[in-house]
Order: C-alpha cells, then structure tokens, then sequence
C-alpha cells in the first residue's frame, strides 16, 4: 500500500486530507461592491455559493448597480430581467437566485477590473470604452452572456500580462 492510501475494517481506502488554497481573491473588494459589511462573513467560495443560493434583497442590487455606476436599465439588460419586472420588487424582496449569481459574477468582475487598472475608476472608463478586441463594442456590452463575461475576464488577464491585441 502506498503512503497515500490505507485500508481500514470496512475495506474502505482513505486518503489523507491536506489543506490547500485557491489563487482567488474572494476578499474585502468584492464584498464592498456588493454592499459592505452585512457580506462580511463571505469569505470563501463556499460562502460565496451559499450567498448565491439564498439569493440577494433587490436593494443590495441596486446598490450594487450605483457603486459601479450601472444605471436601471443597464443592470437590467445584464440580468435578462426587465426594468419593470425589477421596478415591482420590494427592497426588500430577494431577487431570484440567477439574478443573484449575475449579480455577485458582475461584483467579482469589477473587483477584477479594480485589481488589473490599479482602481474601479479606471476600470469603469474601460468597460465603457469601445474596443478593437471587442469588435468596436464596449465591454459592459458583453456582459448580457456568460460567454461575454469570459471574455472580458480573459481580456483583462491578457491586460494584466501585457499582452495586447
């Protein structure tokens, strides 16, 4: 038997559990994107998915929507939801948990962008840019697809490693 593997009475191999790390950020940045200290206890991914799953109260969407300068109608078209459908929720109400996983991707996205550009400002201008990478769209424009989303995260590492298009 190897050192990974040892038998035990009920014929059940068992490996060791070792700790390890993800190289994602899940921290401060893109809790106060979302709306601050009442996140503070998602510090990890799986804190992340249980959030997600409980779903989000519209107004910490739209909170979310003025701290990256998102207005109604933008937010709405990224979430496939119409501005009138979000207009009948409660501030209180939770949001749907697609909504909610829309919401904290688009959260995660712009920590990312803060991170890449040195500052969320200078990541706003950029997602609000048109761009030759994009076939002359700005990339706030991609954001309506997860295939969108990929590609502005794979831009931004290409950004960060300074290779251009």
């Amino acid at each position: 038997m190897s050192y990974k593997q040892k038998k035990t009475e009920d014929n059940v191999v068992k490996e060791p559990q070792a700790p390890y790390y993800t190289a994602h950020n899940t921290g401060t940045p893109f809790i106060n994107i979302l709306g601050g200290a009442k996140f503070s206890t998602a510090a990890n991914e799986w804190d992340i998915l249980n959030l997600t799953r409980k779903g989000l109260p519209k107004h910490t969407l739209m909170q979310m929507a003025k701290n990256i300068s998102l207005t109604q109608q933008e937010i709405s078209d990224i979430m496939h939801i119409s501005e009138r459908t979000l207009q009948r929720y409660d501030d209180a109400d939770v949001i749907k948990t697609e909504y909610s996983e829309k919401a904290i991707a688009l959260a995660r996205l712009y920590d990312r962008g803060a991170e890449v550009f040195g500052a969320i400002e200078k990541f706003k201008i950029w997602i609000r840019t048109p761009s030759v990478v994009f076939k002359g769209e700005a990339p706030l424009s991609l954001l309506d697809t997860s295939f969108g989303f990929n590609m502005v995260l794979d831009e931004l590492g290409r950004i960060e490693h300074g290779i251009f298009a």
